[in-house]
């Protein structure tokens, strides 16, 4: 069943975050990992306003994102990041069709 990564960020200067969004996809695309989000424009429909960055992360199974997220691979990329974003990450299973 597909799940997926969920990821909210806020950055105060998203140029600090390139090294990061550079060294990622290869970490995702090693652990099955494809992107199906990746910014781009967002309308609020309900609820307060959401001007954060919005990504989404598509896995194989839920046990795919979390051996993405508790690899050493992505611990590295991680600190790249470290001190000039806010993350909010969560993963969830979808539904199999």
């Amino acid at each position: 069943m597909p799940a997926y990564m969920l990821i909210r960020v806020a950055a105060d200067d998203s140029a600090q975050l390139r090294d990061y969004q550079t060294a990622v996809p290869p970490i995702v695309a090693k652990y099955r990992g494809k992107f199906i989000v990746r910014g781009g424009d967002t309308v609020t429909l309900e609820g307060p306003e959401e001007s954060r960055r919005i990504v989404v992360i598509e896995f194989p199974e839920l046990s795919d994102v979390q051996a993405f997220y508790h690899s050493p691979e992505y611990a590295q990329a991680r600190k790249l990041r470290g001190g000039v974003a806010r993350f909010e990450a969560i993963a969830v299973d979808g539904i199999k069709l």
